[in-house]
């Protein structure tokens, strides 16, 4: 296994941690529900494993970097209107 697909990978599930927690504030500020919440974060994680198992696994180096690109440039955004 190549050291950039690994270091991609972390990086990735960095933002993809930030972005299910602030998914799932944002879920349980307009819903009020603890079951959905659950649920948004359930599927943002399922969401986040798939991606990155097949980040480390196949792959091409080009998307690899552009999802981690744009995961990080979501969490700034999101993190900036919040």
């Amino acid at each position: 296994m190549d050291a950039w697909r690994i270091f991609a990978t972390a990086l990735f599930v960095a933002a993809g941690i930030t972005l299910v927690l602030l998914t799932m504030a944002k879920v349980r500020e307009r819903t009020g529900s603890g079951g959905q919440t659950a649920v948004a974060g359930a599927i943002g994680v399922a969401a986040m494993l798939v991606t990155g198992v097949l980040m480390v696994t196949v792959l091409p180096a080009a998307v690899t970097w552009t999802i981690v690109v744009v995961a990080g440039v979501v969490v700034t955004a999101m993190v900036l209107a919040s």
